[in-house]
């Protein structure tokens, strides 16, 4: 489920974990990440303060295993549902036969800064 828009690179990105799962980003990238809770809705600012690395060009920051005082800052820019999924369950000759459907929640974000 993790896409990301391609941007010009300036050297500058960071690594972040939410969801479970972690997103390198640069300053203008767009992920796809998963839902979070609480009322949100376009165009809310969220900051994501599990910072895993930082890098700036000419130094690099490694957590252990978050920076302390490091935050990436994002605008949401799409709340929506990803295709659905279907997931069937059949067993030969035992009328046994379940057909269900799932549409998993994501939040599109542009990343706005990198602190």
């Amino acid at each position: 489920m993790a896409t990301k828009e391609k941007t010009e690179k300036t050297g500058d990105f960071a690594i972040f974990q939410t969801g479970g799962k972690q997103y390198m980003v640069a300053a203008g990238d767009k992920v796809k990440i998963e839902k979070i809770k609480g009322d949100h809705k376009v165009g809310d600012t969220v900051s994501f303060e599990d910072v895993l690395l930082v890098e700036s060009g000419s130094a690099t920051d490694i957590g252990t295993p978050f920076i302390k005082g490091a935050k990436v800052s994002a605008e949401i820019t799409k709340i929506a549902r990803a295709p659905k999924v279907t997931v069937i369950k059949y067993k030969a000759k035992s009328n046994y036969f379940k057909k269900r459907g799932h549409k998993q929640p994501f939040f599109e974000v542009k990343i706005s800064s990198i602190k």
